[in-house]
């Protein structure tokens, strides 16, 4: 198994990425601490990882407190003796859709502020306790809207961007440490909205404005693919699992390109 005896925490374990990547950690043999804010979609998560014979525990926390976030991973270094792997995953609900002439600095700043901090505290406080063991992985999530040209999603695409130099600049900051650091960027997930992500709220005002459901958007999405499809679910948890393992020792500083070829490298 890639993760045997491994600890691994996911912000944002109740969602649908963190959800995904949760349960492949837990099938690798990590032992996973699922966080969020939603306490009915950690057990969720956690009663599928149990019922496949893995261990998972669950806590409500906020990823924007700092305070709670840094005194949470201590607690789980405490629990479980080490910090391997932190993915953060969270999502936070922002605006999409709207022109630049309509959009407001409250609501273009809202996905900047919010991601940047979420992934700086928790980085930070996982940083802590892998710079003490000399390894860990950090994995940060982004999209391709960081690079794509397109319209209505200027403070997400910013967002994206700036998730994937903080996560650059952290793994020359933590190199020297022992530890790794990753963005994975994958493209729309159909599995995800349909799950009833935050994704769906952010997507229902650009479809229908274009008119169309947000089922035919992302249809459309993927026949501007290379391979004409979209990543699902299992192949994001599968490749966090793998970039979080040692196979992909050698791996850090790189956007992990999941577009299925919106966007070619």
């Amino acid at each position: 198994m890639l993760l045997e005896k491994k600890t691994a925490v996911v912000f944002g374990g109740g969602g649908a990425i963190g959800g995904a990547a949760a349960r492949a950690f837990a099938r690798e043999g990590a032992r996973v601490f699922l966080a969020g804010r939603t306490r009915a979609k950690l057990e969720s998560v956690a009663n599928e990882i149990r019922s496949s014979g893995g261990t998972a525990d669950i806590a409500e926390i906020d990823a924007l407190d700092e305070r709670a976030v840094e005194t949470y991973i201590d607690a789980v270094a405490g629990k479980a003796g080490t910090i391997d792997v932190v993915l953060n995953a969270i999502g936070i609900l922002h605006v999409q859709g709207a022109p630049l002439a309509e959009l407001s600095l409250e609501d273009f700043a809202h996905p900047i502020n919010a991601y940047v901090r979420a992934h700086f505290i928790s980085a930070k406080a996982a940083a802590r306790h892998m710079a003490k063991q000399r390894s860990g992985v950090i994995l940060l999530i982004s999209t391709p809207g960081s690079r794509l040209p397109g319209t209505g999603y200027l403070g997400y695409g910013v967002a994206c961007a700036a998730k994937e130099g903080l996560s650059r600049l952290l793994a020359a900051e933590l190199a020297p440490s022992g530890i790794r650091v990753l963005c994975i960027m994958p493209h729309a997930i159909p599995e995800a909205s349909a799950r009833g992500s935050h994704s769906r709220k952010v997507f229902e005002p650009i479809a229908t404005k274009a008119g169309m459901s947000v089922n035919e958007m992302l249809a459309g999405a993927a026949e501007g693919t290379l391979l004409k499809r979209l990543p699902t679910l299992a192949e994001v948890g599968d490749m966090a699992a793998f970039m979080a393992s040692d196979r992909a020792a050698a791996v850090t500083g790189t956007v992990i390109n999941m577009s299925s070829g919106a966007l070619v490298d």
